[in-house]
């Protein structure tokens, strides 16, 4: 399900989808003046992430899925894919997203090894995949492998969908990320990411990912969709998976 590996962004496989993306995507923008009390450690994050960071999926498998985007004139355009995701091996594994029909003929492949940054062998890291709002690096929850991490802790468990979750907040000063802080909200008891806010160098809004409806299937909790919203260009995209197979 795409949960708890990127989707990359979640990685479609179980709780957590291997292939997609596993968002994407996004962080916080100032603690100055919260009302909650918040500490932060460092250390706690840097482990939480290399978790996630470094998770693969079980199996390899093919998904089908459409991406719905939406511009900001509220045009909406349906876009096929199909996602193929292969483990390699214990820590090596790759998803390639392919655009099906239609006007466009696109592709995007990543590879993932371990805890390391994802290596983008087809498409960009930073483009708008197939004319939607994520791009390689939201799918590729690139995030969860920047150099800075830090585990925000608060009295009680923050709720985002009826879950208790953990706040995780990531950090980058690479200047060509399209945005430098992620804060997401992961699910205490299945450890994958649920809400994802992504934040500019200034502290504005650029996107927020969320995950959608989830389904069992032979016993497996699969995910159904995802949606990113791009705050600046008023879009919003729906990952929507239409079914899965060996």
């Amino acid at each position: 399900m795409l949960l708890n590996q990127p989707l990359g962004f979640f990685r479609l496989t179980g709780w957590m989808p291997a292939a997609v993306l596993t968002a994407g995507l996004l962080l916080l923008s100032s603690l100055a003046g919260a009302e909650t009390p918040e500490e932060v450690d460092a250390r706690e994050g840097k482990e939480f992430a290399s978790r996630l960071a470094s998770g693969r999926p079980e199996r390899s498998f093919t998904n089908r899925a459409v991406l719905r985007v939406r511009d900001a004139s509220g045009r909406r355009e349906p876009v096929q894919l199909q996602i193929i995701t292969r483990v390699e091996s214990e820590s090596d594994w790759s998803v390639r997203y392919e655009v099906l029909g239609g006007s466009k003929t696109e592709s995007l492949r990543i590879r993932h090894r371990g805890s390391e940054l994802p290596i983008y062998e087809a498409g960009t890291r930073d483009t708008a995949f197939a004319g939607s709002d994520f791009t390689g690096c939201d799918l590729a929850l690139e995030f969860y492998h920047w150099p800075v991490q830090r585990m925000i802790r608060r009295p009680k468990p923050e709720m985002r969908k009826g879950r208790p979750c953990r706040i995780l907040e990531s950090v980058t000063s690479d200047p060509t990320s399209p945005y430098v802080r992620v804060r997401s909200w992961i699910d205490l008891e299945h450890l994958q990411p649920l809400i994802a806010e992504a934040y500019d160098a200034r502290g504005n809004l650029v996107k927020e990912f969320s995950v959608g409806s989830v389904r069992k299937v032979e016993g497996n909790w699969e995910l159904k969709d995802l949606e990113m919203v791009g705050e600046k260009s008023g879009s919003q995209t729906k990952l929507e998976f239409l079914f899965t197979s060996p």
